[in-house]
């Protein structure tokens, strides 16, 4: 593999398929209302920000993360995804999925599960481990699947972003259309 993402040829094909890239709403996109923000005008390669709000996140009645010092990974068409850091996840309570993904802009993914579940065969959350370079301060951050356990951002339940792939917060502040809805692989 080359020494950077910019020199992989595969990497370089996948940033550049895509259409929108935060510059320009396009015309489908829903106008934001009064503290609302739109995924539209979220850049690509995606943002990285800080998420002063609360997260939790719960499995049944067991907590999975607490955390007032997560980031939000902002990505042109996609609901934000929040990451926590591991020490304010229960990660005694998970195990290690053999599911992996790549993104071109955060590198290799590994996936997790709950240990003991009757769902122990569904993947619940996600980290980059030894992420591309933008992304090495949060290597290992974990990312949970708001439509696979209960999450909450300052208390609002999050939901799911469409499509079971993406892992997105969706929360009253959001506006789309969101990518994972039909006919939306090319956004």
């Amino acid at each position: 593999m080359p020494e950077t993402p910019k020199d992989d040829p595969r990497i370089a094909r996948a940033r550049a398929a895509w259409q929108f890239r935060g510059q320009k709403r396009p015309d489908f996109a829903v106008e934001p209302g009064p503290d609302q923000e739109s995924v539209w005008d979220y850049p690509r390669p995606p943002a990285i920000r800080p998420e002063p709000r609360p997260v939790r996140v719960i499995s049944g009645a067991v907590t999975l993360a607490d955390s007032i010092h997560a980031v939000r990974v902002c990505e042109t068409g996609s609901p934000p995804t929040l990451y926590v850091p591991p020490q304010d996840v229960a990660m005694d309570l998970m195990t290690v999925s053999p599911t992996r993904s790549f993104c071109e802009w955060k590198g290799q993914a590994r996936y997790f599960r709950l240990k003991g579940a009757a769902g122990s065969t569904t993947d619940i959350a996600w980290c980059y481990p030894d992420p591309l370079p933008g992304f090495e301060p949060h290597a290992g951050w974990i990312c949970f699947y708001p439509g696979r356990v209960a999450c909450f951002l300052d208390g609002e339940r999050v939901i799911a972003q469409p499509g079971g792939y993406y892992g997105g917060w969706i929360t009253a502040d959001v506006v789309g259309p969101f990518k994972g809805e039909h006919g939306t692989s090319h956004w």
